[in-house]
């Protein structure tokens, strides 16, 4: 992952990289089939009046066309083609396509519909460490019909503590705030522009509390004292519950502000009660995208908050709808790339072996090639990934393929028909029968363990 990439933003793993990553994904199917996830696929371009309705990514999304059309339509030239509505464009996350699908198929679906989706999107942003242009996502969401009982909200972030928990990587915290408990604190303190205030607060992190003060003063209008009160609640982060007595000492007084205030205890006193320690309510959490209306999420990895949320999204009443029909979900987005990436630049994760072949069977002679592959089959019958050497060197040669592709073990057939195996790590060699021998459990596929 540290290797210079040909082209920019758009990533490929070697062979060791990729079994890391496909262990993450093997391990999050794992987890949300067990939590009663059912698996989708969407198809990977919405028209642009799908992907822009909501939050302000215009410049983040990759149009879609066809060269030959486009030379027809404009005379060869692109800048005077005008994008529209209908024109397509690949999705920069999961969410707003699923939004879509429900709605398209909400005929064929049993509510609350638990879904998990794991695909690549795309964003044109500028690359660096845990920024992609091409990336996946791992997502998970429950979507109800005409309502969703808020207990989702909690269950969504158990699933999520479960999931990276069985991950091979650093400890987390999950950070879980409340719009309704910030849009009703902004409003109680009189700014009435909450969303942007929001948008503001998103920045936070990144350009310090100064920075933001400045933003809701000039952009929106606020006062000295509204913008100490609205970073005052920002401050705001407990390990338990005790964020709720933190919050009414401020003075605010608002309907929406105790809604919310009462859905974040209870997120946050059954979560911390499941995951002692790694849940925190943290009033600064805003999500910058505008279709989330109660809790948010996000998590980052202990030690390497540089690099962002790993995990984030929230509760979304009104992004799915048709006609009068509302479709309320609730949901978080893994971003698989980004933590993947982590995992290898710093050696957070390793594959026990680049490969997964255990087996390498070895020739004697070209004429040896039919009888090998017959070794090789019954390896495989019984689960062993077994390779067949392409050619009829010598043995040390062999031996030395092995090695440099990191299979463990060579197989050799003697010529009166037996069988031995040799360890060549350790240079053992033992008799074996293609229809009873095993490697140890250890040896069976790759491992992918924790760094150092």
């Amino acid at each position: 992952m540290a290797r210079t990439a040909s082209l920019s933003g758009f990533p490929e793993l070697l062979p060791a990289e990729r079994l890391v990553e496909l262990h993450v994904l093997d391990t999050l199917r794992r987890v949300f089939e067990l939590h009663g996830f059912s698996s989708i696929e969407t198809r990977a371009v919405e028209t642009l009046g799908q992907l822009l309705r909501k939050g302000e990514i215009d410049k983040e999304v990759y149009a879609v066309s066809r060269l030959q059309d486009e030379d027809q339509e404009t005379g060869g030239g692109q800048g005077s083609r005008q994008a529209d509505d209908d024109q397509l464009a690949l999705h920069f996350d999961l969410t707003v396509p699923f939004a879509r699908y429900v709605v398209e198929n909400a005929g064929h679906l049993a509510f609350p519909f638990r879904r998990y989706q794991i695909q690549k999107v795309w964003r044109g942003e500028r690359p660096q460490e845990g920024r992609a242009r091409e990336f996946t996502q791992a997502d998970i969401d429950v979507v109800g019909e005409s309502q969703l009982p808020f207990r989702y909200d909690v269950e969504l972030a158990l699933v999520i503590v479960d999931a990276l928990g069985a991950l091979p990587i650093p400890d987390f915290q999950l950070r879980i705030n409340n719009r309704k408990l910030a849009e009703g604190f902004y409003r109680g303190i009189g700014l009435d522009d909450t969303a942007g205030v929001l948008r503001s607060i998103d920045k936070l992190d990144k350009i310090g509390p100064d920075k933001v003060a400045e933003l809701l003063h000039n952009e929106l209008g606020a006062t000295t004292e509204q913008a100490h009160a609205a970073l005052k609640l920002a401050s705001i982060r407990a390990e338990d519950t005790s964020f709720v007595d933190q919050v009414r000492e401020l003075g605010v007084n608002d309907d929406l502000l105790e809604e919310g205030l009462a859905e974040l205890e209870q997120v946050i006193s059954e979560a911390t009660k499941r995951a002692p320690g790694r849940v925190l309510a943290d009033l600064s959490i805003a999500r910058g995208l505008d279709y989330y209306t109660g809790t948010v999420y996000e998590t980052v990895l202990l030690g390497h908050e540089s690099l962002g949320s790993i995990c984030s999204g929230g509760r979304y009443d009104s992004l799915a709808s048709k006609g009068n029909k509302k479709y309320p979900g609730v949901g978080l987005s893994i971003g698989v790339t980004r933590m993947v990436a982590r995992m290898l630049n710093q050696e957070l994760a390793t594959a026990s072996r680049p490969v997964p072949t255990a087996v390498l069977v070895s020739l004697n002679n070209d004429e040896s090639w039919s009888a090998a592959q017959d070794v090789a089959d019954a390896l495989r019958k019984r689960g062993i990934s077994t390779e067949v050497a392409a050619t009829a060197a010598k043995f040390g040669k062999q031996i030395k393929y092995a090695d440099r592709r990191g299979i463990p073990f060579v197989w050799f057939t003697n010529d009166d028909g037996t069988h031995e195996v040799k360890d060549i790590r350790s240079g053992e060699q033992t008799a074996a029968d293609p229809d009873l021998w095993s490697p140890p459990a250890a040896d069976l596929a790759p491992a992918v363990v924790a760094g150092s």
